[in-house]
């Protein structure tokens, strides 16, 4: 499955004119990155694919149509799922956004690779 384009085109009107954005296709989905540090992404499984601050963690799981993200059988600390009920308004989907945008703005940028 694709990931879902009018949630990708949410995405991309909600971080417009951010500094530092850039978008990247990740995990078969489509990941906006705040220098560099994936924030918040479009996944191909639907829904969203979240980076939160890990002491947030368990607060944020308690809330309806959250899951631990799950990658090669190794739940990952930080990341969060929120399946498509969890984004049913514009405001449920600019809500969960802001909380990834705001945790990846708080991360020191990734350096450039070698060229």
């Amino acid at each position: 499955m694709a990931y879902d384009e009018a949630l990708a085109d949410e995405l991309r009107e909600i971080t417009t004119g951010l500094p530092g954005i850039s978008e990247k296709k990740m995990f078969g989905g489509l990941a906006f990155l705040v220098h560099g540090n994936m924030a918040v992404a479009a996944s191909s499984t639907g829904g969203l694919l979240l980076r939160v601050p890990p002491e947030r963690t368990e607060e944020l799981l308690a809330e309806p149509h959250t899951d631990e993200f799950v990658m090669r059988e190794r739940t990952m600390a930080g990341w969060l799922r929120i399946d498509p009920p969890g984004l049913a308004t514009p405001a449920d989907i600019d809500r969960w956004a802001q909380i990834g945008l705001s945790h990846a703005a708080s991360l020191p940028p990734k350096q450039p690779g070698p060229t």
